[in-house]
């Protein structure tokens, strides 16, 4: 009866698909899983032409004002150059000790360096990644930045086309480079949204490089030159002066041109919970004004909101049914922690955390998986969302066991 033509494989595959379809009559479930705060938009004000403030871990929105306009990004553009330039050091193509050449157009002689932050380093010698990190990140070395860009691609418009695919990776589908120290350019142009998406990225992607951001101080002791050893003892102080006058701040770029103004990109930890900040635009008096903008807009949100974690990637969320499986079910978890920002005014309100998937899931089931999503709704508006994913692994059934699994569904109804 069971021979194995073609003709008898499609007539169980046609059949096993109608007794799926029949028990999916119940098709998508709900489960209801918590109530918690409803997150409401915060005011803020600000002379800054562009700001943006997110929660961490919910992704929230709490300040947004010319969030989606591209500017100028001045020397906050160096993020990306350090992004593609950890890709390599994650991935042992490069370490923190891999000393890399500096060509002429590195050289502090270079006209380009003479108005610009640099290390201030002389063509011909070689200097550490480690130190091209710190240079970058304290001191927003232009100089730095042509070093990273020609270790990695040969040239700086090479390198900026890895700038773009980099971009593109992580969810920057608007940003353009034209250079790797963010120096005027045509083609240097960012939205604050996209900064922050960057930030994130490096925040999460680059733990053991992260605490980088928080140096104040990078003293560079390989000059080559009397003029640069001059330089180099009057230029250490990192130009994020948030890290000096902000408990919790960590991280990570200011920018400044006359065209674009002053810019930052900042994070700060409070009580656990993190906030990722971006100004540009600002025309205030120097870094300490930036310094003092940035801080205002994250004490604003420390302040007036607050965030409960959920769940985080590893968590049992809900155990999810399987058809053909194994095991009847599989546990699902969420593929990034699922977090709700609230207002801290509006206190506890009609919000319900939900756990939506198609019952059943059809095995072979692989971990990470998507099996379903979690939301967070509030009066039939989503508010937060994200996957559900298998944690385990769920095999399927052989084909006896499957026409059997057919058989009882159609007598039993299970």
């Amino acid at each position: 009866m069971f021979s194995n033509t073609k003709s008898n494989k499609n007539m169980f595959d046609l059949f096993s698909h109608i007794v799926i379809i029949m028990h999916m009559m119940k098709a998508f479930v709900t489960i209801l899983l918590f109530f918690v705060t409803l997150p409401v938009g915060a005011d803020f004000d600000t002379r800054a032409r562009s700001a943006f403030l997110i929660d961490y871990d919910s992704g929230v929105e709490i300040v947004a004002k010319n969030a989606d306009t591209l500017m100028p990004p001045s020397s906050m553009l160096k993020l990306m150059t350090l992004a593609v330039l950890f890709d390599r050091v994650k991935s042992g193509e490069l370490s923190l000790d891999t000393r890399l050449p500096v060509g002429p157009n590195a050289d502090y002689k270079n006209p380009t360096w003479y108005p610009a932050s640099k290390i201030c380093l002389t063509a011909g010698q070689e200097i550490t990644v480690r130190d091209l990190i710190l240079g970058l990140i304290v001191v927003s070395g232009g100089d730095a930045s042509v070093v990273v860009a020609e270790g990695i691609a040969g040239t700086e418009d090479n390198f900026t086309k890895l700038m773009t695919d980099k971009a593109r990776s992580i969810g920057m589908p608007r940003s353009t480079f034209g250079n790797a120290s963010g120096l005027p350019h045509d083609n240097n142009l960012m939205t604050s949204r996209e900064l922050a998406t960057l930030a994130y990225h490096i925040i999460s992607d680059y733990p053991d490089l992260y605490p980088m951001f928080a140096t104040k101080r990078f003293e560079y002791a390989d000059y080559n030159d009397s003029w640069c050893r001059e330089w180099g003892r009057t230029h250490t102080l990192n130009y994020n002066r948030l890290l000096f006058i902000m408990p919790g701040a960590d991280g990570l770029k200011t920018g400044h041109t006359d065209m674009g103004g002053y810019g930052m990109v900042a994070s700060a930890v409070s009580a656990g919970r993190r906030l990722i900040g971006v100004i540009n635009g600002f025309n205030g008096r120097g870094h300490d004004a930036l310094a003092n903008e940035m801080k205002k807009l994250l004490t604003h949100g420390f302040t007036t909101t607050t965030t409960r974690v959920f769940y985080r990637p590893g968590d049992d969320v809900v155990p999810v049914p399987v058809w053909y499986g194994r095991r009847d079910t599989v546990m699902a978890t969420v593929d990034k922690t699922f977090a709700v920002t609230t207002e801290k005014s509006v206190g506890v309100s009609g919000l319900r955390i939900l756990a939506r998937y198609d019952d059943p899931v059809a095995a072979p089931v692989g971990v990470g998986d998507t099996v379903g999503e979690i939301v967070a709704e509030q009066n039939g508006r989503i508010v937060a969302r994200g996957k559900l994913v298998a944690k385990n692994r769920v095999s399927r059934i052989q084909f006896f066991g499957r026409m059997w699994k057919n058989i009882m569904v159609l007598i039993m109804g299970k």
